[in-house]
């Protein structure tokens, strides 16, 4: 597979502080990447300092050999789509008026969207479950049911690369393997790449073909699940005393937690 996305040397974080130090990682073209480590780890950090939130103090960080620090802001996002973990919107716009958002990238300055930007922002309303909620204010919504509308209009981008910070986080099991399995057949299907932040390790499991665990705003380790989710790797970073074994079905490694207390 060719690299998508080449980061070497990466240092940045906020005012003088780095929180990310000297990382390196690759991304492949159609990689399912998913990002893990303890809380403070640079997780967040990393993915802002991808997607030009945040200044680089140090480092590059190139898009198909380009560096996306000279791309055109309007280039860079009809490659690349971010949905944040913490989403505020300070006015109460439609679902599709939001969804619709995601085509801007496409229009030239003062254009209103074609028919065909709405058509595919319905699009991606039906892939996310919400094309029922398109005439409803963002702000009546509940967590889950905005989260998969955000993701939403981050499809109608048409990224080629998609960065997710906790997708599944305000997601109850019944929609989180509904994101998630919609996630992963766009990767195969469509040839998107993902790169994902999660918490639960057991997803990061099935769903990825690569994890990157941080510990300390460095990789620790990358590599396939079975690579990476392996007791040493997780004890070592986690401190936390765990049991690894493969799963019944998918057979990738399925992390157990062993509680401190057993009495």
């Amino acid at each position: 597979m060719s690299t998508l996305l080449k980061i070497n040397n990466l240092s940045g974080g906020y005012y003088k502080e780095d929180i990310i130090k000297e990382l390196s990682l690759n991304v492949n073209q159609g990689d399912f990447l998913v990002i893990i480590g303890p809380n403070g780890s640079g997780k967040t950090t990393l993915l802002r300092l991808l997607t030009r939130v945040l200044s680089l103090k140090e480092g590059e960080i190139l898009y198909k050999d380009e560096n996306i620090l000279q791309m055109n802001l309007k280039q860079f996002c009809r490659k690349v789509a971010f949905v944040a973990q913490d989403i505020s919107i300070d006015f109460s716009f439609t679902v599709e008026e939001l969804v619709l958002m995601g085509r801007i990238p496409h229009l030239k300055r003062l254009q209103y969207e074609t028919k065909r930007d709405i058509e595919i922002a319905r699009e991606k309303l039906v892939l996310t479950d919400t094309l029922n909620l398109k005439d409803k204010p963002i702000d009546e919504l509940s967590a889950g049911e905005r989260q998969r509308v955000i993701i939403a209009q981050a499809l109608a981008q048409e990224p080629e690369l998609l960065f997710l910070d906790e997708p599944t986080s305000h997601l109850d099991i019944g929609h989180q393997v509904q994101i998630l399995d919609l996630l992963k057949k766009l990767n195969r299907g469509s040839n998107l790449t993902i790169v994902m932040i999660l918490h639960d390790l057991n997803l990061a499991s099935a769903y990825s073909n690569r994890i990157a665990l941080l510990d300390q705003g460095m990789v620790f380790k990358e590599g396939t699940p079975e690579e990476v989710l392996t007791y040493q790797n997780i004890e070592k970073v986690y401190k936390t005393v765990v049991l690894v074994n493969d799963h019944p079905v998918t057979g990738k490694p399925n992390v157990v937690l062993v509680p401190g207390d057993m009495s």
